[in-house]
């Protein structure tokens, strides 16, 4: 199975315009990636391609804007290079001969600040090195440093293999399982998935499709069933499930059918753990208790869909919190990569389960939202928080 984005480590190449940012990233890919241009500022918007590069795995590179591009347009190309950094798990800073400058001293400082981790690359190298002083500064603020030429170093994708290789943490080369933790071998895990009008024709989503692959990788039993026929599915199996998944949305029928003794979550809950933290979003759920008239409450989503009538997000989890709180709050959206910088004004931040994205980025949000006090939550932990079961929802983690 290709490994989605939101799994990939997210690589960016940052640096001033015309160092060989793109140049690098086409020798790493081995073909003609971005465009290359000896006029400044040719890279104008992000790109991002991805790539298996063993053994590191599945990566996403992002190449980006020059740090000293200037003008109007330059200055908005880079607030979105910066952007990108939220989503940085590595960054790879390059140099040529004329050395570090006042943007890139910014730039580390702000990757330090981030705790994201840096290769350097000196490149150009075959021509001309930069002074010794500039190369001090940059070993100085980098985790490693390699010296090459994107025109002619044939060792120039082992070189950057191993210095990515020296720069990650045993973490971030080290891919998490879902629920690998809390099943054994031969367990049967039941999966409940409701084929309703957001359920996408012919195929099931993303999250269930991962929870599934997780579960055979972990040498489990996965059996799914839909919400109708939980019953029967749990009366013909021999020994009761060691767990039952299920999406958010059915989360009331499901609890009533579902045994207590037999442990309950949802999807949602399994990747808010996975993607973010845990129990910051537990915490997060009890604003639900405390809201008033008029707040406003913001909803981020991944991915951008186009939403239908019964939408989880405009629809479902606002009329939960709604009949829950009897309180007449205001919902704002946003999706993609936008979050905005003035989220003071939200009573509470709800998110998605964050599958299109990787967990760098939702970090960063959750890190953004307690700076300013803003209490976060996931919508799996907001909609048990609704329902009255968020303990029993979150009881599976907590053993």
């Amino acid at each position: 199975m290709k490994e989605t984005r939101g799994n990939r480590l997210h690589i960016a190449f940052l640096g001033k315009m015309n160092t060989g940012k793109s140049s690098i990233i086409n020798a790493l890919f081995n073909r003609e990636i971005s465009i290359v241009s000896e006029v400044k500022g040719t890279t104008t918007d992000i790109n991002q391609k991805a790539m298996e590069l063993l053994p590191i795995g599945p990566i996403s590179v992002m190449d980006t804007a020059g740090l000293d591009d200037c003008g109007y347009l330059g200055e908005k190309r880079v607030k979105k290079t910066l952007e990108v950094l939220d989503r940085t798990d590595a960054a790879v800073v390059v140099f040529d001969y004329t050395g570090a400058k006042e943007c890139d001293l910014e730039l580390f400082k702000t990757l330090k600040e981030m705790k994201i981790p840096v290769l350097s690359i000196i490149n150009k190298s075959d021509t001309k090195e930069p002074d010794k002083s500039d190369i001090e500064t940059i070993e100085k603020n980098s985790n490693h440093t390699i010296f090459t030429s994107a025109k002619c170093d044939k060792e120039i994708i082992g070189k950057i293999k191993q210095g990515l290789i020296n720069i990650l943490s045993e973490e971030q080369l080290t891919q998490k399982s879902l629920i690998g933790d809390i099943i054994g071998k031969n367990d049967t895990v039941v999966l409940v998935i409701p084929i309703d009008k957001e359920a996408p024709k012919g195929r099931i989503i993303l999250p269930q499709v991962q929870t599934i692959r997780d579960i055979l990788d972990n040498n489990a039993i996965s059996v799914v069933c839909g919400v109708e026929n939980l019953k029967e599915t749990i009366d013909n199996l021999k020994t009761p499930p060691k767990l039952v998944i299920t999406d958010s949305q059915a989360f009331r029928e499901v609890n009533k059918t579902v045994d207590n003794k037999i442990p309950l979550t949802s999807f949602s809950i399994i990747f808010a753990r996975i993607k973010g933290d845990l129990e910051t979003f537990a915490n997060g759920a009890k604003a639900i208790d405390n809201l008033d008239d008029n707040d406003k409450i913001l909803i981020c989503e991944s991915c951008s869909h186009h939403p239908i009538e019964d939408d989880i997000g405009r629809v479902k989890i606002p009329n939960l919190i709604k009949n829950y709180s009897k309180k007449n709050v205001e919902f704002d959206h946003v999706s993609g990569h936008v979050f905005p910088n003035n989220i003071e004004q939200y009573k509470l931040i709800i998110h998605c389960g964050a599958c299109m994205t990787n967990r760098r980025e939702v970090l960063s949000r959750i890190s953004h939202s307690n700076s300013k006090n803003v209490p976060i939550t996931n919508y799996g932990i907001a909609i048990a928080k609704c329902l009255g079961i968020l303990d029993t929802a979150l009881k599976p983690f907590r053993n």
